[in-house]
């Protein structure tokens, strides 16, 4: 596409083989599933039918066709005049936050060849952009939430702006509200049901900087900068309340949700995946630790699509989701890890005195026994999915390993 994107695959691909191994050394319940490594510095992305949008701040837009996850191929780009950061898409457009380039407008019918149709300026940078209906909501750093009428793609035109207390970092949209994450005074509830006139209605205050949010129903999911994931009820907009969290290692920044699942770009400690089933009591059921820093997340069904700076677009499947019995047979696994009529045959060796470990992990990662090489009585485990996690000692270079083992009756 660009010398500079010649340069970036060059690089990368040298250090795939060495990232790949690091990340499968520190995960949970996670897997790689497929990476586009020919970016150079990529922020967000929003992922629609076939195609994941990233916002690449040094190259633009660039459209990855993601129909077979194993194998993403760019299929076009906008070079943007600005720094692409936030990215919506609606219809047959794409929005881009472009920094000091304001919105920008962009024909995605045809992805092979994106078009740009129209800009609208913004005071000062533009990080995140929301969009519903016939409005973009941007986050403007400096200067808040800005309301921009897009039911004209060739000439959007601001319409109305609501000043936040601090810098306005990321946007969400959810029926009448907007919900903006703002650095230092927390999620604020903007009323935008009148977009000339948009009322600032509620707020809550994060304990750390609030860098991304996403709403589904009742409840905003914040990523809060030291403070990990926050879930917060907003079904009364003028008084939001936190109900739960679920501290991470890193410094949470981009938030998607899919179904009951919240999947947190934990910067320097990767992709998080929480489980917000219970709202009161999110837990972390998965990690995956990719080779450098998680800035952005979309989510689609078990596959999270992670923004990864120079690392390009990485697909993580969460393969943690379901349990499966099937009656009147014997249980049944794979490789390392082989099951007969209730008893667990673990390969390896893990004889007196070489230090390795292994643990049998129920869905949700919790330790339900320790095993040994050799047999394993597991008849008095419920049936359903489970994981061999080996654990080598110190003394040995081989990383951990997961080995899915389904028990059946």
């Amino acid at each position: 596409m660009t010398t500079k994107k010649s340069r970036a695959i060059g690089i990368l691909t040298v250090c795939l083989a060495v990232a790949f191994s690091a990340a499968q050394a520190d995960s949970l319940n996670c897997r790689l599933v497929g990476q586009y490594a020919g970016l150079d510095s990529a922020y967000r992305v929003k992922v629609a039918g076939d195609y994941a949008y990233v916002g690449d701040e040094s190259d633009g837009l660039r459209i990855i066709d993601v129909s077979d996850p194993q194998n993403p191929q760019e299929v076009g780009y906008y070079d943007s005049p600005g720094r692409a950061c936030g990215v919506a898409i609606s219809g047959n457009y794409a929005y881009l936050a472009d920094w000091s380039a304001g919105l920008r407008v962009i024909d995605v019918s045809d992805p092979h060849s994106p078009q740009e149709v129209g800009f609208c300026s913004t005071p000062s940078s533009t990080p995140a952009v929301a969009v519903a209906g016939n409005y973009a909501y941007v986050a403007d750093r400096d200067f808040g939430l800005r309301v921009i009428d897009v039911s004209n793609p060739q000439t959007p035109q601001e319409v109305g702006y609501r000043d936040t207390p601090s810098w306005a970092l990321d946007v969400a949209v959810e029926g009448s509200y907007s919900y903006v994450a703002a650095y230092d005074s927390g999620l604020r509830v903007i009323d935008v049901s009148k977009p000339l006139d948009p009322q600032e209605v509620g707020c809550y205050n994060a304990p750390g900087p609030a860098l991304g949010v996403a709403v589904v129903g009742r409840y905003a999911y914040v990523a809060a900068r030291y403070a990990g994931l926050r879930v917060v009820d907003v079904s009364n907009p003028q008084d939001p309340q936190e109900v739960g969290f679920c501290d991470t290692p890193g410094r949470a920044g981009g938030v998607a949700v899919a179904e009951n699942y919240c999947y947190v770009a934990d910067y320097d400690s990767g992709l998080r995946v929480v489980n917000v089933s219970n709202p009161q009591a999110p837990e972390e059921v998965g990690h995956y630790d990719t080779p450098h820093y998680a800035y952005g997340v979309a989510a689609v069904g078990n596959d999270a699509y992670v923004a990864n700076w120079t690392f390009g677009l990485q697909i993580i499947e969460f393969y943690g989701t379901g349990v499966e019995e099937v009656p009147n047979a014997e249980v049944r696994a794979t490789n390392s890890a082989t099951v007969v009529r209730g008893v667990l045959l673990l390969a390896g060796d893990r004889r007196p005195g070489t230090g390795d470990r292994a643990a049998l992990l129920d869905i949700a990662g919790r330790k339900v026994l320790n095993l040994r090489s050799g047999p394993n009585d597991v008849s008095g485990i419920a049936p359903g999915v489970y994981f061999v996690r080996s654990e080598p000692s110190a003394f040995r270079r081989e990383p951990s390993a997961v080995t899915k083992v389904v028990v059946t009756r």
